[in-house]
């Protein structure tokens, strides 16, 4: 079965040649070029550990990459209890919470205008994103929404990474080769992303963090729109370019900047800590680091799909701490709409093993 991590299994060697932004050391009292202040930035990084929180038409489907052509009605959640989620992740010592509000099937699980490929048209028609934002509020959670920019069912003309080409992995700015175009993304599905995100932080209160995949299909020029007009719309939130795949010594400018935050997506953050401080383009920026990683083999819940062993949980905890990174640890609702009771026994095991 393919997944995301096998899609982008080339993407790590293709880093070796991704623009890199070199490092100095800012004087005291540097607060550097970036939007946030540094007490802004530092604050998100007190938060420390959070929950990834992947639900959707890919849980219904077993797959992580879907053509985006399943019926709506195919998402059916038979228990949906959102507050269970937010409490699990209360319980288990996280501070803030990351939903996946669109994914690369393209279905949207709040009730969005602009397409109807959401929770409306399917046999569940809860508002998920409502529910989450009002469940963070209640357990004292912070929420953020996630955002895939690989869409394949509101495509507008663009072109995917699943139409092939060349794509040269999650963290190589795709390169066009002699009669095939690289993924990308339309001025059409372009207004469309604008709309949608537009929806997402006008309807439902402050958000934590905006997480933008798969941001190199849209290009330097949008991509600055998209982050200023984020910026715009909440002007405390802090914005997450993917970067993917890597541990976040390198940072590719051409397929992710501008960003707050610095992904380390799967791989362990650097020995011996993540350097927040950056040269990118002549200007020192501090980038605080997010490392995120499922709790077991998958993004999405696929059944049989146990936990990581204790000790290995633990370890990857305590990575992050010391190496001074967030932890944003998915765990994966099921079919009926709850955190399985494997998940929830692992993250109280973690909790009481590495003292949080």
């Amino acid at each position: 079965m393919i997944n995301r991590r096998h899609f982008f299994q080339a993407g790590a060697a293709a880093l070796a040649g991704a623009s890199l932004s070199t490092c100095q050391r800012p004087s005291p009292t540097q607060q550097g070029a970036q939007r946030l202040s540094l007490t802004q930035l530092q604050k998100w990084e007190q938060l420390r550990y959070g929950m990834f929180i992947h639900f959707g038409m890919s849980t219904f489907l077993r797959q992580e990459l879907p053509d985006g052509q399943a019926p709506s009605l195919l998402y059916a959640p038979d228990a949906l209890d959102v507050d269970q989620w937010i409490a699990v992740a209360r319980d288990a010592g996280m501070r803030y919470a990351i939903l996946t509000t669109k994914h690369v099937a393209g279905h949207c699980l709040w009730p969005t205008k602009h397409t109807d490929y959401n929770v409306t048209t399917s046999l569940n028609t809860t508002d998920v994103v409502e529910a989450f934002v009002r469940a963070c509020e209640r357990r004292g959670v912070e929420p953020g929404f996630y955002y895939c920019s690989w869409d394949n069912h509101n495509r507008f003309g663009s072109e995917t990474p699943s139409d092939g080409g060349d794509w040269n992995g999650q963290n190589s700015f795709p390169r066009s080769q002699e009669g095939v175009m690289p993924p990308h993304t339309t001025s059409l599905y372009q207004n469309f992303q604008t709309a949608q995100i537009e929806e997402l932080l006008k309807n439902y209160g402050p958000i934590l963090e905006m997480w933008i995949d798969i941001p190199g299909v849209l290009g330097r020029g949008y991509r600055e729109f998209i982050y200023n007009h984020i910026a715009k719309l909440q002007t405390d939130i802090v914005i997450m370019m993917n970067s993917g795949i890597g541990d976040g010594t390198q940072y590719d400018v051409e397929y992710a900047w501008p960003s707050d935050l610095i992904a380390i997506e799967r791989n362990r953050p650097p020995e011996p800590k993540h350097d927040p401080w950056r040269t990118i383009e002549g200007e020192l920026y501090y980038l605080p680091a997010e490392h995120c990683d499922p709790i077991g083999k998958e993004w999405f819940h696929v059944s049989g799909d146990l936990p990581r062993s204790d000790a290995a949980l633990a370890e990857q905890y305590q990575q992050c701490r010391d190496r001074g990174v967030n932890f944003l640890l998915d765990v994966p609702p099921n079919t009926h709409g709850l955190i399985p009771q494997e998940y929830i026994d692992a993250l109280k095991r973690l909790r009481v093993n590495v003292g949080i």
